[in-house]
């Protein structure tokens, strides 16, 4: 897939609603995003096939499946990530509040002010505190200090992280801080463009119990302001955070699929599939 640069694409607020007669278009207000029909290819190789998924406003949605069945890909399709790799195709519709976000006339850079992604591993940049936090606002074009200030110390707080770096936030280095906080930084930077949506790929993956409960914690802050995706392999993470979970599996053909979706407490208590239920229970995966 290209990546579109052109600098005449029209932002993404700009864009129409995609209205193929085989896509209905949901009208429900409570649906922030969707996938249809998703297939993603590399090369030859088919990675994930039939994914139909629905994201809820303002609530949080769990991936869970066992290694390798694709959620990370999926995840990386809402903010176009997978523009970024060679030989990379997807198919299929990406809407965000009903804009096709496949459309090759929207600006990636554009959706991802929108979409903001949190990587499994904190990725803070060799740089101040602050200088991390101002870094999107800047290149978005913001110049003025004060409203950078603003910016980067409304973001420190909403991240949680605020209280533990005050003091020295604008000279202390990123990569001075621990595991946990360096992450909570980074959720920060993804705050402070002011984004709709957070994408989270296993983001406690690499961090100690306290430094995970702390991330948990924070999410269950965010989903008041926010709609978040996170993925994980940590069924009770999935359990305490999400309102809703999907579960993924590997077919015969070694594509992934999405096996079924629902509430959080369904898919745990009452799933509708053997398959789920081997994996909640832990006889596979």
């Amino acid at each position: 897939m290209t990546l579109t640069t052109a600098s005449t694409a029209p932002p993404l607020a700009a864009l129409a609603p995609a209205t193929t007669a085989s896509q209905e278009v949901v009208s429900t207000d409570s649906i922030k995003m969707q996938a249809r029909d998703l297939r993603i290819s590399y090369g030859e190789r088919v990675a994930v096939r039939d994914v139909n998924v629905d994201v809820a406003d303002h609530s949080v949605m769990a991936f869970i499946g066992p290694s390798g069945c694709g959620k990370s890909t999926i995840l990386r399709c809402f903010d176009r990530m997978n523009d970024l790799i060679p030989g990379a195709k997807v198919e299929g519709s990406i809407r965000l509040d009903g804009i096709e976000l496949m459309a090759p006339s929207l600006q990636a850079v554009e959706l991802r002010r929108k979409v903001g992604l949190v990587f499994q591993r904190p990725n803070p940049f060799p740089m101040s505190i602050y200088e991390n936090v101002a870094y999107g606002p800047r290149r978005h074009g913001m110049k003025k200090r004060a409203e950078l200030d603003e910016v980067v110390e409304r973001s420190l707080r909403r991240a949680a992280i605020w209280d533990e770096v005050k003091d020295d936030y604008r000279k202390k280095s990123g990569l001075a801080l621990s595991g946990g906080q360096q992450q909570r930084l980074c959720i920060a930077r993804t705050l402070a463009t002011d984004p709709e949506v957070i994408l989270m790929d296993e983001p406690c993956s690499a961090l100690d119990p306290i430094a995970t409960l702390r991330i948990e914690e924070l999410i269950t802050e965010l989903r008041r302001d926010y709609t978040i995706l996170i993925v994980t392999h940590n069924m009770q993470q999935a359990a305490r955070v999400s309102d809703r979970t999907a579960f993924f599996s590997l077919g015969e053909d070694k594509a992934g699929y999405l096996v079924e979706e629902g509430a959080t407490t369904q898919i745990f208590t009452n799933p509708k599939h053997q398959l789920t239920e081997d994996y909640v229970s832990g006889r596979f995966g």
